[in-house]
């Protein structure tokens, strides 16, 4: 994803989203959120897991 990209992501985005930011595939991405090894927190509402926005640019070292 480009700077411009991650920047427009909405406050919250879901993991497939914040794994294709750090160059992730689908089935990686979940295997690291499964074993707690995702860079980044990630947050469990219901049935939807998601990441916080700003946590992912703090990891990539983009700033707003």
């Amino acid at each position: 994803m480009t700077r411009d990209e991650l920047l427009a992501l909405p406050v919250t985005i879901d993991v497939l989203t914040a794994g294709k930011a750090f160059g992730l595939g689908r089935n990686t991405t979940y295997e690291l959120v499964k074993a707690g090894e995702f860079p980044v927190p990630v947050h469990a509402y219901s049935n939807v897991k998601r990441v916080i926005t700003a946590d992912l640019w703090r990891a990539l070292g983009v700033q707003p």
